[in-house]
């Protein structure tokens, strides 16, 4: 790891499941819906405080309106609106209890003072929640979600590291299944710690981060997890296999592009072979059709993909599920050189395969349909599914925060839609659009890179010429890969999406 960056893995918060409410321990208290408005009653009941005191700290139901407010004997606690208790609200609720507990914390490192108004020495980086008496795995999985992810951040700076929320204890009540509950935050953390890595990997600057950096930070994170291994191919290796796609666009660069390769075969596994392939460009100028400069810094996160297999494999891994999993992620930087490839250019890909070049900003097409040629001969699956940061069409027609996907078997693609479901990430299936199949076809090689007509689909059609006809599923989240401010569990800059709808997808195989 590079020691200018923050420590990758970033560290997130513990979550546990315990029975009895800590005295002198901070905590928080949800704010429910009720018939007539906020139920501060139970919530003032809880906290062995008078209502009024939730009213003149404005206490409400909203989900993520947290108020803080002064209790006897020195504690301190927080309100946090869960509005009618859905899976959404409390992650949105435990996300800004983090952001309210770390906004605290900042304070106390900045006054130095290391207990302030948090509890006594040795409680100010832990907290307890109490979660309702109608409690279930949803709750805990979304609420741990929030409280996980709400307060991550990724600096790079010469100030000391920040204090962080380093546990959080969920109260179950009465008659709950601890056990039960306790196997809901594993995975959710599992999930959170998904999410997180590939944030990290997205965010860290591309100063640093070339495909070298990028595919050994993830070869190197695998070889401490059971079960899975890595091999990452250089330039030669590319070269003498013929993968023209990678070689192309990463031509202009002087750090030359790499292959990452992960492979999960627990000793027992049924059902199978999924293979995930992640668009790794580190980043991306647009070559020779070159990007605006405005905006251009983001693309550091162009390689979300890529980072969101890498995280995936590692989590599918660590929880043992037994399916087998093998991600691709094809790295390479998109620069402008006199050694930059062209419009115009005829590029051969693995297998043989010939694109013409449109536009060499369309480069993550190129590196994936390597990738997935690849995998289809070598790996031999039974299902592919890619994920890029592809096309901006798909942030036109989706906005931000939906990530856009099209493939070619329903049961697939039911598979993908309630995974995003289940882990809290929102899809939407696109049509490929077969009357723009023939507009795929090339002039001067077998296929065009950019043909006509609308861009999420035709870059869509352009990668299923190299699916091998397998049930193939493509994953494009231009949109939701970045975040331009805090929302629910989500902070700004890189968001990890699709990170955990990954390792979801894959444990939707295990029966």
């Amino acid at each position: 790891m590079d020691p200018t960056l923050p420590v990758i893995p970033t560290s997130l918060v513990e979550v546990d499941i315990v029975q009895q409410w800590r005295d002198g321990v901070p905590g928080a208290v949800p704010v429910h819906d009720g018939e007539s408005g906020p139920d501060l009653a139970s919530a003032a009941e809880r906290f062995e405080v008078d209502i009024s005191v939730l009213r003149a700290v404005g206490a409400s139901a909203s989900a993520g309106e947290v108020r803080a407010l002064p209790l006897s004997d020195g504690r301190f606690g927080w309100a946090v609106g869960v509005g009618a208790g859905s899976a959404a609200q409390w992650r949105t609720a435990g996300a800004a209890l983090a952001r309210a507990v770390r906004g605290r914390l900042d304070q106390v490192a900045d006054s130095e003072d290391e207990t302030g108004d948090l509890g006594e020495a040795g409680d100010s980086d832990y907290l307890q929640v109490r979660l309702p008496a109608e409690v279930d795995g949803d709750v805990v999985t979304a609420l741990t979600l929030g409280l996980s992810l709400g307060g991550y951040r990724f600096r790079v700076t010469s100030r000391p590291r920040p204090p962080r929320l380093r546990k959080v204890l969920l109260v179950a009540p009465d008659g709950a299944d601890r056990d039960e509950l306790a196997e809901h935050v594993r995975r959710a953390a599992e999930w959170s710690a998904a999410t997180a890595l590939a944030r990290d990997l997205a965010n860290a600057p591309s100063n640093i981060k070339d495909p070298a950096w990028l595919t050994g930070v993830g070869a190197e994170l695998a070889t401490d997890v059971p079960g899975l291994s890595a091999t990452v191919r250089d330039e030669k290796w590319l070269a003498d296999r013929g993968f023209g796609g990678v070689l192309a666009v990463g031509g202009g660069s002087a750090r030359p592009p790499r292959l990452l390769e992960l492979s999960y075969r627990p000793e027992h596994h049924d059902g199978p072979h999924l293979v995930l392939v992640g668009k790794g460009i580190t980043f991306d100028t647009g070559g020779i059709s070159l990007k605006p400069a405005e905006g251009m810094h983001l693309m550091r996160t162009d390689m979300s993909g890529g980072a969101a297999v890498i995280a995936a494999l590692l989590s599918i891994a660590r929880l043992r599920l037994p399916v087998r999993v093998t991600g691709l992620v094809p790295a390479a930087e998109n620069h402008v050189s006199g050694s930059a490839y062209r419009p115009g250019d005829v590029v051969r890909h693995y297998g043989g395969k010939t694109t013409e070049v449109g536009n060499t900003d369309a480069e993550g097409r190129m590196v994936l349909a390597d990738a997935m040629a690849y995998a289809v001969e070598q790996h031999e699956p039974d299902l592919l599914v890619d994920v890029a940061t592809l096309t901006g069409a798909m942030k036109v027609a989706l906005g931000l925060r939906t990530g856009g996907f099209f493939a070619t078997d329903d049961e697939l693609a039911g598979r993908v839609s309630a995974a995003g479901e289940r882990v809290g990430e929102a899809w939407w299936r696109m049509p490929l659009l077969d009357a723009h199949a023939e507009d795929v076809k090339g002039t001067l090689a077998d296929v065009k890179q950019t043909p006509p007509g609308p861009g999420g689909v035709t870059a869509a059609l352009f990668l299923r010429e190299f699916t091998g006809g397998l049930p193939w599923a493509h994953l494009d989240i231009a949109g939701p890969a970045r975040a331009e401010s805090d929302y629910a569990e989500v902070v700004a800059g890189a968001t990890g999406f699709a990170a955990r709808s990954l390792v979801e997808l894959a444990a939707g195989f295990t029966g």
